[in-house]
């Protein structure tokens, strides 16, 4: 029998957590929100992504599209060559800040059945793209 000397946790150590900018993917294609369905999925294709974050006129973060929601908008009965990525979008965000832990963002994604969420400064300038691992 083999003995394992444990050592006790001091109670004044503060508990680590991890926060998405530790694991976070840096910032790939942005795109403004005036594109269309159609460039969009060609600069997904070629970027070889399965993301864009989407940015309004003044270069701030307006959300994320997935490659997911952009096929199902080309393929719907609705759709015509000028739908833009601003038209698909609707509200901004939800958005992660640095600071938010793996948790906290782990839980909001899952509880609005997110695959990535954008991550974005003080200022709302997208930095990266938090996704779930599969």
């Amino acid at each position: 029998m083999t003995l394992v000397q444990m050592h006790p946790r001091p109670a004044h150590a503060a508990p680590v957590h991890s926060t998405v900018a530790d694991t976070m993917d840096t910032a790939g294609p942005q795109v403004c929100d005036d594109m269309t369905v159609e460039v969009a999925l060609s600069v997904m294709a070629g970027a070889r992504t399965g993301y864009l974050l989407v940015c309004d006129a003044d270069s701030l973060c307006s959300g994320l599209v997935t490659q997911a929601q952009l096929t199902a908008v080309r393929d719907s009965s609705a759709y015509t060559d000028r739908v833009q990525l601003r038209d698909i979008l609707g509200d901004r965000g939800p958005f992660a800040s640095q600071a938010t832990t793996l948790v906290e963002a782990e839980h909001a994604m899952r509880y609005r059945r997110l695959d990535a969420l954008p991550v974005v400064d003080e200022h709302g300038n997208a930095l990266g793209v938090f996704a779930l691992a599969r």
